[in-house]
């Protein structure tokens, strides 16, 4: 069976990755530091027989060190990462130590394990962030970088450092950037499962500035399947967004989940749009073309954003348990705000 290796793989779009790759038959070595966003309930499912988690930070070098050549993996999936902007405001050293010098830490191990196993390849997982913000038309693969926040600038020097150490090194190496993600097990700090964490408990739901931010949604699962086949059949050395070239607005997403909701409990009476001071630096629009993976890999998203949220709100609804898990300040407490 062959072995792939998963960094980050208890959270949101790691652990869904995980599951896509085990129902295709591969032995997946999951690696996760277990920060606040890390959740076992996430994994809790994955049979021992052909998963195999193993608690290791990518800046411990002689730790990747001993699971790489212990495990010899066809491929790593480098989803390790700070990613929430507003933590990225209170507190950018963690995101400078998680993004760049894990990056760069685990590149130096892979580049030593490929000159021994030149059967692997490591895709590393970006954000559509990278490339600011996008007030008119879609950025391709050859939009300059222009990140607004140190979370999309601490991802767009992990790009560079991979793009680096493919054209110097010749590491087999290839880069995604993706648009907004959502689905089941998403940490409830991001926007979709934070509302609906709000609608099923009859709070407020906060909504920065007039909510006219507007973002390119992909469902988790569709994303995963584009990772795979990046994976497979993309070319190493080249870049591939990954999108759904919907855009919606904040409020308008927020606007579906109270309808979707409404079929399926009565909405408490504490549940309004609440309008609060933006963040620092907030970018209005992010949008991708991703005409070059359809293109070169025949790939698209096949989730509408309707059939989506519905998916995305019963899966909270039917797994309480997955908020109850977090500490409830992490799922309430207001970041990013300036001091």
């Amino acid at each position: 069976m062959q072995k792939i290796i998963v960094t980050g793989g208890l959270g949101f779009i790691g652990s869904n990755l995980i599951n896509l790759l085990l129902k295709n038959k591969y032995f997946v070595i999951n690696i996760d530091k277990v920060t606040y966003s890390s959740n076992f309930y996430n994994v809790r499912e994955f049979s021992k027989k052909n998963y195999k988690f193993i608690k290791c930070d990518i800046n411990n070098k002689k730790k990747i060190k001993k699971i790489l050549n212990k495990y010899n993996p066809i491929g790593i999936f480098n989803l390790a990462a700070e990613t929430h902007v507003d933590r990225s405001i209170d507190n950018p050293l963690n995101f400078i130590k998680s993004n760049i010098f894990g990056v760069y830490n685990l590149l130096e191990e892979f580049k030593t394990f490929y000159k021994k196993n030149k059967k692997t390849k490591l895709l590393h997982i970006s954000t559509d962030e990278v490339y600011g913000d996008i007030l008119t038309g879609r950025t391709n693969e050859n939009y300059p970088y222009n990140p607004s926040s140190p979370y999309a600038a601490s991802k767009a020097s992990s790009d560079h450092l991979v793009s680096s150490y493919i054209r110097t090194f010749k590491i087999p190496a290839i880069i995604t950037n993706c648009s907004n993600n959502y689905g089941p097990k998403q940490h409830p700090e991001k926007l979709i499962p934070k509302l609906i964490y709000n609608i099923l408990n009859n709070k407020r739901l906060p909504m920065y500035g007039k909510g006219k931010n507007s973002r390119e949604w992909i469902y988790v699962t569709d994303h995963c399947q584009a990772l795979l086949k990046v994976f497979k059949y993309g070319k190493v050395g080249e870049f591939y967004n990954i999108g759904s070239n919907q855009n919606f607005k904040n409020i308008n997403i927020c606007k579906t989940l109270l309808k979707i909701a409404k079929k399926k409990i009565n909405i408490g009476s504490n549940v309004k749009v609440n309008f609060v001071k933006d963040r620092p630096g907030h970018d209005l629009r992010y949008a991708l073309d991703s005409n070059k993976i359809k293109r070169k890999l025949k790939w698209k998203a096949n989730t509408k954003l309707l059939n989506g949220l519905e998916k995305t709100f019963m899966w909270y609804f039917d797994n309480n348990k997955y908020y109850k898990s977090l500490p409830k300040k992490d799922i309430i407490k207001r970041l990013g705000v300036k001091k």
